[in-house]
């Protein structure tokens, strides 16, 4: 899931500077700086033009924050319409969160060096030919990359320049009412994502929620010319090439070796590849001090890494996605794999989490008020946890929405309360002269942890699928004269293509039921494993959150030592 609402004014302020800082009209006579923005302001606000900018920055926000909730209810048709496995759908949606996690450090630099309309339409302009090439998809690996690769390689040109458009262009009370807006869409977006896509996937096509990001593409680059550009600050010289591309491999290792823990068979070369990983981005923060040393720009400043309350509050941040991305990722397979329910059932069957976590993360700010937003994180965590709990064992034949809703909804609660906390803490750990790398660290950590959950939590699902169909098997015996290793393929090749049917296999209607069964107890027993996992890393990050401030520190303070 892509986070664009929940910012701080922190946040805004220090976008706003950079964006200030580096702003021009690109007219006749502008001058750089806030001077440069402001005409533009009077100028939209007399020909009734002013909100034109938010406009354009909402419908940006709006195609970017429902992209991932589409394709999580409509697993169950990719596989279909393009003859692949949950497997490789799995890891294209993961691929996805982690192109964002390896280019959003220095997706935001570009806008330095190119301007930010500049960044901003060569973004709009690759995120286009990506939601192009997905709706033109005929194989999985088309979907990956225009789906995975384009649209999230367009993703973190977008979104820097999200927030700094804004700042440079309102001011005030306008400027208010704009993040208003856009936090606001975002969150919308991430609460009915799942409606829109489900509705799409099941009458009409997955398809056509492409088509239609496509044509809000199109309606953004038509309205551009009401966009100011920025004077670039920084030279082509001054990006971190190498920084980019050790960061880019270690996460990409780290992420494929978990994909691959579902052939456990390989487990050697699934441990060089994480380990691999790990030492690679170990180099990255050597080098990000080097370039610090020599006078050079790093992609971040790891000096905000001092901070005790920064390092903690980014590690809640990254496990608190990836079980989130899990959740979203699981619920969907279970529920169209063991009752066969259409992609927009799955919708509405999200729907009341979606708006627990939408209500809860804005609720959050006035419940500050009362509690400290140290025992809010932890009241969210503790609920999260329970709501865990209340879904492990309710997965079954017969599972339907009434014995799924109560668990979810706490479910939300605890993570809308994380979402409107967080946050703030988070940033507020480190001066304000790092509030740029700040934030681009939690954007991108933020990321990651939604690459992980879909790969780890899914690849739970899928290990404890697989081994409890061999255990059924081999409790139950001989099924009908087959061998052992013959019934088990074909049972996991029944899974990975989520065929809701019967079994590829010639057996007699009476074995075909018990394999049935089979399946279903299986995956039954890999979503109480899954729920598990979800509370024991949600209980990490309750541990985590004991050490926290009590408060979010006072703007511009320094590094704790």
């Amino acid at each position: 899931m892509i986070h664009l609402f929940g910012r701080t004014k922190k946040e805004e302020s220090a976008s706003g500077a950079s964006g200030e800082n580096a702003g021009e009209t690109g007219q006749p006579g502008g001058a750089a700086g806030a001077g440069g923005a402001a005409p533009a302001v009077g100028a939209a606000a007399t020909d009734g033009r002013k909100w034109g900018v938010l406009a354009i920055i909402s419908m940006a926000v709006f195609i970017m924050v429902i992209d991932t909730t589409i394709m999580n209810v409509s697993i169950s048709a990719l596989v279909v319409d393009l003859n692949t496995d949950v497997p490789t759908i799995q890891a294209i949606i993961a691929i996805y969160a982690l192109t964002m996690a390896s280019f959003m450090l220095i997706g935001g630099k570009l806008q330095d060096v190119l301007g930010r309309k500049k960044a901003f339409l060569i973004g709009v302009g690759i995120y286009g030919v990506g939601t192009f090439t997905a709706s033109m998809s005929w194989n999985a690996a088309v979907l990956l990359i225009g789906w995975s690769i384009f649209e999230g390689l367009g993703a973190i040109l977008m979104m820097p320049a999200t927030t700094t458009f804004l700042t440079s262009t309102y001011q005030g009370r306008d400027r208010a009412v704009a993040f208003g807006v856009w936090g606001g869409i975002g969150a919308a977006g991430a609460a009915f994502g799942p409606i829109i896509g489900g509705y799409l996937t099941t009458f009409y096509s997955w398809r056509w929620a492409f088509r239609i990001e496509l044509l809000v593409v199109i309606i953004i680059l038509l309205m551009s010319y009401l966009l100011t550009d920025s004077r670039p600050t920084l030279k082509w010289r001054d990006l971190d090439v190498v920084g980019t591309l050790l960061s880019f491999a270690g996460l990409c290792a780290i992420v494929m070796g978990i994909l691959l823990l579902r052939n456990y068979e390989l487990w050697q070369y699934i441990s060089t590849l994480i380990g691999a990983g790990l030492l690679l981005m170990g180099v990255f923060f050597l080098w990000q001090k080097r370039r610090k040393t020599k006078g050079r720009v790093p992609l971040v400043d790891v000096a905000i890494f001092r901070s005790r309350s920064f390092v903690l509050g980014n590690s809640i941040c990254v496990l608190q996605n990836l079980t989130l991305a899990g959740f979203f990722f699981i619920i969907p397979v279970f529920y169209q794999q063991v009752t066969g329910i259409s992609a927009f059932e799955t919708g509405l069957l999200l729907l009341p989490i979606s708006i627990a976590i939408f209500i809860f993360s804005i609720a959050g700010a006035r419940l500050a008020a009362f509690l400290s937003p140290k025992h809010l994180i932890m009241i969210g965590l503790l609920l999260g946890i329970t709501g865990s709990f209340m879904l492990r064992g309710i997965f079954g034949l017969d599972t339907g929405s009434a014995e799924f809703i109560p668990g979810s909804v706490v479910f939300g609660i605890g993570s809308g309360i994380i979402l409107s906390q967080v946050t703030n803490l988070t940033l507020s750990a480190v001066p304000d002269r790092h509030a740029t790398d700040a934030a681009g660290v939690l954007n991108t950590l933020r990321q990651l942890g939604t690459s992980l959950g879909t790969a780890l939590i899914g690849v739970i699902l899928i290990i404890f699928i697989y081994t409890g169909i061999i255990g059924e098997i081999e409790h139950q015996a001989a099924i009908a004269g087959i061998p052992t290793e013959e019934v088990a393929a074909g049972l996991h090749g029944w899974v990975d293509k989520m065929q809701t049917g019967t079994p590829d296999l010639v057996v007699p209607d009476a074995v075909l039921a018990q394999l049935t069964e089979i399946i279903n107890s299986a995956i039954s027993a890999g979503m109480l494993h899954c729920f598990d996992a979800i509370a024991i890393f949600l209980g990490i990050a309750f541990l985590a959150a004991l050490f926290l401030p009590r408060r979010a520190q006072p703007a511009g303070r320094e590094e704790e030592p």
